[in-house]
């Protein structure tokens, strides 16, 4: 059954591998002289989605969030392995699943070359993405210099002002939500946009657990530190009727699943960072700066700072 259930869902033709799907290992000759870039991420069922969550939808955020990945470091996709556990096999529920799955990687040229399943208690999902990028170009955490901008691509805070409504923390009309609900179940990986960064940022990341979290990764591993704007900080039109909640407020500085960009780049980059992203149909907004002292401030439109109960997600709490 195992075997049949990869050949009927999970086996294309893979022209850019030596040899994909069906043996014990999958061949690639990466392009000479190109470093691989290597990424990997699971779903669970309960902790990254919900039972009820239509199985189109995960195959599209299975690839969405490692693609998201590489677009941080400037890498092109170019081979991935999937690990699904099953507690119980339904065709119809995977042949949607690799749907969904397939349709984000190949809009990044991205092919399926092996992987694994087998039967467990909880529904999972592992992908392992291998990206290439010319070496020395890859964009990294560490080289943030004081008196960087610091961007952001798209709009932050939607996924997570949606799953807040989805969770009861948050109500939100029904119309607001469903303006907001596709950016959890269907977010759009900038790896497009990570690429004509390259040599434009000086560090990228995706936000993935939350914006302040994903920034201060950036800023411990530059040994710098940053103000941000809050009233500077892209969100959807709609999050403006619910700025007077806590869990509004929260969901944008530390709700995460956005995986959009953050990045920083110097002051004279500007006008080519706009142009690239621009040129690509991309937003992207100036939303602080980083500063030689450590720490992270955001700071309201009164110049005070905002306090923040918690940065991000944690993957580990309870």
């Amino acid at each position: 059954m195992e075997f049949d259930l990869i050949a009927r869902h999970f086996t294309r033709a893979t022209p850019g591998a030596v040899l994909g799907v069906g043996d014990d290992c999958a061949l690639v000759s990466p392009t000479p002289g190109k470093q691989l870039a290597i990424t990997t991420d699971l779903l669970i069922e309960g902790r990254h989605f919900m039972p009820q969550d239509g199985p189109a939808g995960l195959g599209h955020k299975t690839a969405a969030v490692n693609l998201s990945d590489l677009a941080a470091m400037g890498a092109t996709p170019r081979w991935a392995t999937l690990q699904i556990a099953l507690p119980a096999t339904n065709d119809a529920w995977l042949a949607a699943y690799a749907r969904g799955l397939f349709r984000m990687l190949d809009a990044h040229g991205c092919e399926l070359v092996g992987g694994d399943t087998t039967r467990a208690d909880v529904l999972t999902f592992g992908l392992t993405v291998f990206g290439e990028i010319e070496p020395g170009c890859a964009l990294t955490r560490g080289g943030a210099k004081p008196g960087d901008d610091v961007w952001v691509s798209g709009l932050i805070g939607s996924a997570a002002l949606a799953l807040a409504y989805r969770q009861g923390r948050l109500f939100m009309e029904q119309i607001h939500a469903a303006k907001v609900l596709p950016a959890l179940y269907l977010p759009t990986p900038r790896v497009e946009l990570g690429q004509a960064l390259v040599g434009l940022a000086s560090a990228a990341i995706d936000v993935s657990d939350g914006l302040c979290a994903d920034l201060g990764h950036i800023l411990t591993r530059s040994g710098v530190g940053a103000d941000l704007d809050f009233a500077a900080i892209p969100v959807h039109e709609i999050a403006h009727d619910y700025l007077h909640e806590p869990a509004a407020i929260e969901a944008i500085l530390a709700g995460g699943d956005d995986y959009e960009l953050c990045f920083t780049a110097p002051a004279q980059q500007r006008t080519a960072i706009e142009a690239a992203a621009q040129s690509l149909g991309v937003r992207v907004s100036r939303i602080g700066a980083t500063r030689d002292t450590p720490g992270l401030v955001v700071r309201n439109a009164h110049g005070e700072a905002i306090p923040l109960a918690r940065t991000g997600y944690d993957h580990f709490a309870a």
